[in-house]
């Protein structure tokens, strides 16, 4: 049995004070995430962060949230299932698919439990961050390792590090906006922002920004636009430190204020919606635009459950299968890579 981890960032378990504590606490503990000495930063955390910020966080959450719970988790479990069903299909239960967070539920840990008793004695692990940065993908990574530690019998295992350039990637992020085009027309300017990292981060060697800038390059290529009609930002600074810029917010102020009237956001560093895109994008990110003197600001949402976002993660994931036999019943000789180039194709 081959077994997949999706992983992830995390979420509260409900838009609520207490809950809200508890995920900040985890996520804010993670060194991968502060790289601050921990006898200045334990004071800060649990002094004026863990005592004001919650609340106003809360708040947030509450604005977005789903009937079926937060919107992270939602749309990532539906992932989850979308894939599972493709490969089910596709391998007849050879290949399971399971779920996990970073900080919150459900828990690496359970996750790794969870293929471990279906019989999976070989896992590939997919953080779903399509650009590398060591706050995101090596924190996974940390996780697994953090939980595999105390276990006698590990699983083999492999990681999917970024694809950041994978055409399957490319191809979804263009089809998802051209489809948002054909049904509301097409705006002034495109801004293409991602969530942000504090510029130290990538002095000490995180490949992130690059990582951002080829996504965006290869994105406006298949798109076919001019230089004008687009601009690349960065969101969700946290902190005094310098964070990469330009900055999104600010950005789009200054595309008001010239008389740009009407701006997409497009967020591709997100495989699905969240507090950052859905609150700090859609909401306060339109009310930026419009009280800056805009005309319209639409965002474009995540991949989500789209069908062809399934298919094309199935194409990047599956040749990471490679050399991990099947049962020949069930998946001839090359079935794997056969998948792979037809989801791509697709």
């Amino acid at each position: 049995m081959i077994g997949i981890l999706l992983v992830n960032l995390g979420t509260p378990d409900a838009p609520e004070t207490g809950a809200v504590r508890r995920y900040l606490r985890e996520f804010l503990s993670d060194p991968r995430v502060v790289e601050i000495p921990r006898l200045l930063w334990w004071p800060i955390l649990n002094g004026p962060i863990l005592l004001t910020r919650p609340a106003r966080s809360a708040r947030a959450y509450a604005r977005v949230w789903m009937p079926e719970g937060s919107p992270l988790l939602v749309y990532s479990q539906r992932q989850s299932d979308g894939l599972a069903a493709l490969l089910q299909e596709r391998f007849h239960g050879q290949v399971r698919v399971e779920l996990a967070m970073r900080y919150g539920n459900p828990a690496v840990a359970a996750g790794l439990a969870a293929l471990r008793q279906q019989g999976c004695g070989r896992i590939l692990l997919v953080p779903l961050y399509p650009q590398y940065a060591a706050a995101t993908t090596a924190s996974t990574f940390d996780a697994v390792a953090a939980t595999l530690r105390g276990q006698r019998e590990i699983p083999e295992l492999r990681m999917i590090r970024d694809w950041h350039d994978h055409p399957a990637y490319i191809a979804a992020l263009a089809g998802r906006v051209r489809r948002y085009w054909q049904a509301h027309g097409q705006p002034d300017r495109l801004l293409i922002s991602f969530h942000g990292l504090p510029e130290r981060c990538v002095a000490l060697g995180d490949p992130y920004r690059r990582q951002c800038e080829r996504s965006t390059e290869l994105l406006v290529a298949e798109l076919d636009l001019p230089r004008d009609a687009w601009v690349q930002t960065f969101q969700s600074r946290f902190g005094p430190a310098k964070w990469l810029g330009p900055y999104t917010d600010q950005t789009l102020q200054t595309l008001a204020r010239a008389g740009v009237g009407r701006v997409d956001c497009f967020c591709p560093g997100f495989a699905a919606d969240c507090l950052e895109t859905l609150e700090e994008i859609a909401m306060a990110g339109k009310e930026i635009f419009l009280h800056a003197g805009g005309k319209e600001m639409h965002y474009i949402p995540a991949f989500n459950d789209d069908p062809a976002w399934i298919e094309a993660l199935a194409g990047i994931l599956l040749p990471h299968l490679e050399g991990w036999e099947l049962a020949p019943q069930t998946a001839g000789p090359g079935a794997v890579k056969d998948f792979a180039v037809s989801a791509m194709a697709g």
